[in-house]
């Protein structure tokens, strides 16, 4: 079996190498969050705001794919009857910096990634270690598409099912500034991290706290598990949910695939040692 090349540590010297790795990933945050604002105004008005549009990319796209399915705008979004409104004295400026750290967090994630490789890789196998790209880029690769996922898809779908809710006619939606900003900030966080289970797999399997056979074993809870989520953001209808619940399935069939494939090399590793 291939030797680790692992430096001994105290338990006090593992806990100063955390310390470090958590202040330069809030320093590559904060350097990040501090660039955005020069781009501000692209930030809030065009990206953030954009799914209360009507014009938003995602909108238009379900209209588009109506007509081509023969459903002429059964689920075209023409209107987002809503507005959103400031209650708090300093609810705009909290907005403003906490958005800012969140940009700056999906930015800096690569590096963040980066930090946290260095942090575990003394415990890796040779091999392992010499993967630091590969693991970097895939692992930031799908927090991206997460990212996306979450704004292009969870994000215009939960908000015009709020918009186009309604219990009563006299009822009108007037959304405060601090709970779209949760759900935006929720969406895209969640997303992200939820494209990461293949990951997180990868290395629950490899210190044996997951096996292939559990995920098989729980995968119908899953599906279940996941048309629900796809079923409340989405509106009543079998396309959205479809789309929604289509990639979120597949992020979890990977990581089984990813789980057997660990499982198979490391009973082939602890047959050969």
């Amino acid at each position: 079996m291939e030797n680790k090349t692992l430096k001994e540590m105290s338990f006090l010297d593992h806990l100063e190498e955390l310390r470090w790795l958590l202040v330069r990933s809030s320093a590559a945050v904060i350097i990040m969050a501090f660039l955005t604002y020069f781009v501000s105004d692209y930030l809030f008005d065009t990206i953030i705001f954009g799914p209360t549009r009507a014009t938003f990319f995602t909108y238009r796209f379900f209209c588009d794919l109506s007509h081509q399915l023969g459903f002429a705008d059964s689920i075209c979004i023409t209107e987002l009857p809503f507005i959103i409104q400031n209650t708090e004295m300093e609810g705009q400026v909290n907005m403003f910096v906490w958005m800012c750290i969140l940009a700056g967090f999906i930015m800096a994630f690569p590096y963040i990634l980066w930090q946290i490789w260095k942090f575990i890789s003394p415990a890796l196998y040779e091999k392992e270690r010499k993967n630091a790209k590969v693991f970097i880029f895939v692992s930031s690769l799908l927090f991206f598409l997460g990212v996306l996922f979450g704004y292009y898809v969870v994000i215009p779908m939960s908000v015009n099912f709020v918009a186009t809710f309604t219990v009563s006619p006299v009822v009108k939606n007037q959304f405060t500034l601090d709970s779209y900003i949760g759900m935006v900030k929720t969406s895209i966080v969640a997303s992200g991290l939820f494209f990461e289970l293949p990951i997180i797999i990868y290395f629950l399997t490899k210190l044996g706290l997951v096996t292939p056979e559990f995920l098989r074993k729980y995968r119908r809870y899953a599906i279940v598990i996941v048309l629900i989520v796809a079923a409340i953001v989405t509106p009543p209808d079998v396309v959205s949910q479809t789309i929604v619940a289509i990639p979120m399935l597949i992020i979890f069939e990977l990581s089984v695939i990813i789980s057997a494939i660990v499982y198979k090399r490391k009973k082939k590793r602890e047959l050969a040692s």
